[in-house]
């Protein structure tokens, strides 16, 4: 699976983890950091992704259009993106042009000015950002069960802050978040592609990523207390034309070793067109056009929740038909062909997910980051083979039969919603 992954951590503790790919003609390479919304203060609620949107604006040695022609003159591309545990810095190339990523990606990251005439325009357009996130439902339903499962924790905010917070952000505290949490052992570098390992080591050492005092590497996030909720029913009353519904439950943190057994109760009960909500809610009845389940996971929780789309006028039948299935697999488990078929489908997941450089260069970092080691693939899909359905029925047993939480947006001023 792929080539060899090498590891290298740096005296100002600063790790670099590249996979060699030798049959493409790409590189993608990536700076992880270890920091994301969940760091903030609710003062600072938004300041990551605040923080993600102006490294872009322009270094002591590049302007805003230098770091986007340079790479873009070659073909190449850059972004980022802000989560509620990491920020990720990336750009894709030819192969040749490895050490101008390197170089501008170094700087971008180490060098940006954060000028106070960019912090306005910046702030302008992540408040356009959230508007428009407002007029999405589809999307905005997950944040408001995520508010409904974890309260005023720092998971239940919104990765790119409120209106209100970004409104109220200064300069000195963006820039004062970015020098005492972007700092090496935070950064984990990571590369995928047609490379050489040492030569990327090389390229990276000739900038300013590789400066600082020695240290040692951040350990992997250490698990806290994050309180959960459940029985919790959140309705967004808004004028759309269907209603977006999200059921579900605390799930199970990231360490987990149930997680391989949660992917495949996943798969089976919403992952994919053969899953039994798809089959029930949309092939047999025809109730929404979207319907599916999902998991996410952190150092010390996740959840586990179902998605639906349906008229306002669907939504209590689409919610007990769901509540239905979550029960009766709960109570049941799965049958040992269907328990085949959640393995078959997270071991082809994983390998078809694996086919391009950005999601290899994207392993590396998240396995570093997040795990604190990198499991082998042929490990990965030996995990997920071993998976059985006593496993499956434990694990849905503790997670399905719980008490479920509810996020509701539509045209619900009236209806009384009960869990």
């Amino acid at each position: 699976m792929g080539g060899a992954v090498h590891r290298t951590v740096l005296p100002n503790g600063l790790r670099i983890l590249t996979e060699s790919v030798p049959a493409v003609r790409s590189v993608s390479f990536g700076i992880w950091v270890g920091v994301g919304s969940r760091d903030e203060s609710p003062a600072l609620s938004g300041v990551s992704h605040f923080l993600e949107h102006l490294l872009f604006k322009g270094t002591r040695r590049r302007s805003a259009m230098d770091l986007s022609a340079q790479i873009e003159a070659v073909g190449g591309e850059t972004n980022a993106f802000t989560t509620k545990e990491y920020t990720c810095y990336y750009a894709r190339v030819l192969d040749a042009d490895l050490p101008l990523a390197v170089d501008v990606m170094g700087d971008l990251m180490t060098g940006s000015v954060l000028a106070d005439p960019d912090v306005e325009t910046e702030r302008a357009v992540i408040l356009e950002e959230i508007a428009m996130h407002d007029d999405e439902p589809g999307d905005e339903v997950h944040d408001l069960f995520a508010e409904a499962l974890y309260g005023g924790h720092p998971l239940g905010r919104l990765v790119s802050g409120t209106e209100d917070t970004i409104s109220a952000l200064r300069r000195t505290q963006i820039h004062g978040f970015y020098r005492r949490r972007y700092t090496p052992p935070h950064f984990v570098v990571t590369a995928a592609g047609h490379l050489d390992h040492d030569t990327v080591v090389r390229l990276v050492q000739e900038t300013p990523l590789a400066d600082g005092p020695p240290a040692v590497p951040a350990p992997p996030r250490r698990p806290g207390r994050v309180p959960v909720r459940t029985g919790q029913v959140l309705v967004r009353d808004k004028d759309t034309e269907q209603a977006h519904v999200v059921i579900g439950a605390p799930g199970i943190s990231r360490p987990d070793e149930r997680r391989f057994a949660v992917g495949v109760v996943n798969n089976c009960l919403g992952g994919g067109m053969s899953s039994r909500l798809f089959q029930e809610i949309r092939e047999r009845r025809g109730l929404a056009y979207s319907v599916y389940s999902y998991t996410s996971q952190y150092a010390d929780t996740g959840l586990f929740a179902v998605y639906a789309g349906c008229a306002p006028g669907k939504v209590d039948e689409v919610l007990d038909l769901t509540r239905a299935e979550l029960a009766r697999v709960a109570a049941d488990g799965l049958p040992h062909d269907e328990v085949a078929r959640g393995r078959g489908m997270g071991k082809g997941g994983l390998v078809l997910g694996l086919e391009d450089t950005g999601s290899r260069m994207t392993r590396l970092g998240k396995g570093e980051l997040l795990y604190g080691e990198l499991l082998p693939v042929d490990e990965l899909l030996a995990r997920i083979d071993a998976v059985t359905p006593e496993q499956v029925r434990a694990v849905a047993a503790e997670l399905l039969a719980q008490p479920m939480s509810l996020a509701v947006v539509g045209p619900f001023a009236d209806h009384d919603f009960t869990i």
